[in-house]
């Protein structure tokens, strides 16, 4: 689902504006974004904060989750702030992204987490665009329909499910359905299905682009 105007482009600018101190370049000077990409962690700020809360998301929560069975949100998930750049950021293959931890994973080993056909841990994938962003602006693609894929793959792994390096070997990119690019202005919103194969890309336009991709969580015991 994709909710334009879905909270408005002031909040959308005052954190941009709080995402590029943070990144330690010059909006004003290209010779300073010497990196395809800068990953930036949660944040809480009045801007983020009712941006994740505004009323067009709450009803779409409500609507694609159920009322009660999701967690709301005080922050925003990562922020990786992609540069014009020639070089290739590391980081553009078709994945899904895990949710949970499997047995004796480290937190901060990400490879290691796990998905599920029940999607545990995960109620949606959303994608906030904080700038605006235009087909070269390194759009998130998104495999439209790969869900259904994800989930045939998955059931045979029942609870166990498989980690986020198996489930990528395991998915065929030529089966994968048409692509759609996550494009608009300030402000738009993306609500997917935690199982959408979905794929970063290099910068070619101008303009860096400012996007945070944090999950919808589901409401404690309601994540089968």
């Amino acid at each position: 689902m994709r909710v334009e105007r879905a909270f408005p482009r002031e909040l959308a600018d005052d954190g941009r504006a709080i995402l590029w101190r943070d990144t330690g370049c010059d909006p004003a000077d290209p010779a300073t974004w010497t990196r395809p990409v800068i990953r930036l962690d949660q944040y809480g700020q009045e801007p983020f904060r009712k941006a994740v809360n505004a009323p067009p998301l709450l009803e779409a929560y409500d609507a694609l989750v159920g009322k009660g069975r999701w967690q709301p949100r005080s922050t925003l998930g990562t922020f990786p702030v992609r540069f014009p750049s020639p070089d290739d950021p590391g980081d553009t293959g078709w994945h899904v992204d895990a949710s949970f931890p499997g047995e004796g994973s480290r937190p901060d080993d990400y490879l290691s987490w796990r998905v599920n056909v029940h999607s545990r841990g995960r109620a949606l994938l959303m994608l906030f665009l904080f700038s605006d962003v235009g087909e070269l602006d390194a759009p998130t693609r998104i495999a439209a329909g790969s869900h259904h894929q994800v989930a045939r793959i998955l059931e045979p792994r029942a609870e166990q499910g498989m980690t986020v390096l198996e489930l990528a070997a395991a998915v065929r990119p030529d089966a994968l359905r048409r692509e759609v690019l996550a494009t608009g202005a300030a402000g738009t919103v993306y609500l997917c299905h935690p199982h959408l194969v979905h794929a970063a890309q290099r910068h070619r336009g101008k303009n860096p682009r400012f996007m945070a991709q944090p999950p919808l969580l589901p409401a404690p015991g309601l994540d089968k």
